[in-house]
């Protein structure tokens, strides 16, 4: 990915810096939320986009779709009346777009950079088309008719696997987002590590065992702790680097995806 630090876009009148905004914002590119680095306007502060759309990668491959060749269009040729939507993440084209030769797949560009394998603390992401596993969110398999189209993320660690859409997954970003978790306006998630830990004392209050208690709270701290690991590697394969604010995030999707 190119790393200039301005440029003069075509689709703006003003120069457009390289910058890392405080909060998320809407591309005007693909029209999708967006987080960390991207191009704004300091002009007029009316304008942002990924670096993705700003500078797009012409033509593309991703084997998931028969090795297609994909090009970079600003608008799609699809009209909106058709639905098209994207084939990695499932959700609607609504700007810039790669549609393949063969008219079958398009991608949002930010999708179309998606790591396909991310490892880190023991922890391996990989992202697939095809699972036996059931998504950790809606509960549907893979290419499922009644689950959400799109690609999959499955992760492994020593003892567990789990597996979610990449849909899924920003569809809960999107409604945390509408709920203020970025903002700091919710403190629910705050209060998440709170409620598990007196859970926790009032079960171990129960218990006469010493060795039980704290084989329940290292059960309780390790499983907290891999939850985290996993959602920062799947939040910044999706949307890049975590930004001011993923934190509340991170802890809440962990608390509602693993029920720790």
């Amino acid at each position: 990915m190119s790393s200039v630090l301005e440029i003069q876009y075509s689709g703006h009148q003003h120069p457009l810096k390289l910058k890392r905004p405080p909060a998320p914002y809407f591309c005007d590119g693909c029209k999708e939320l967006g987080f960390g680095i991207c191009y704004q306007c300091e002009t007029c502060n009316r304008f942002s986009i990924h670096r993705e759309c700003a500078i797009p990668t012409s033509p593309t491959y991703l084997h998931f779709f028969n090795d297609c060749r994909f090009e970079f269009y600003d608008k799609s040729q699809i009209t909106p009346d058709e639905g098209r939507d994207c084939d990695v993440c499932g959700l609607d084209i609504k700007g810039y777009v790669y549609q393949c030769s063969c008219e079958k797949y398009d991608m949002h560009p930010h999708c179309a950079k998606l790591p396909e394998t991310l490892d880190r603390e023991g922890v391996k992401l990989q992202l697939k088309k095809k699972s036996s596993l059931k998504c950790r969110k809606c509960h549907f398999r893979i290419n499922s008719r009644k689950g959400p189209k799109g690609l999959c993320y499955v992760f492994s660690c020593e003892t567990e696997t789990y597996c979610f859409h990449v849909a899924c997954l920003k569809e809960m970003v999107y409604e945390n987002w509408q709920n203020s978790y970025f903002n700091g306006d919710n403190k629910e998630s705050d209060e998440v590590s709170k409620e598990n830990d007196l859970a926790l004392q009032s079960t171990v209050s129960s218990s006469s065992s010493t060795e039980i208690v704290e084989q329940k709270r290292k059960s309780s701290r390790n499983g907290w702790k891999m939850a985290i690991l996993v959602m920062k590697l799947i939040l910044s394969a999706i949307f890049g680097e975590p930004i001011t604010g993923f934190t509340a995030l991170v802890a809440s999707l962990a608390h509602i995806l693993f029920q720790i």
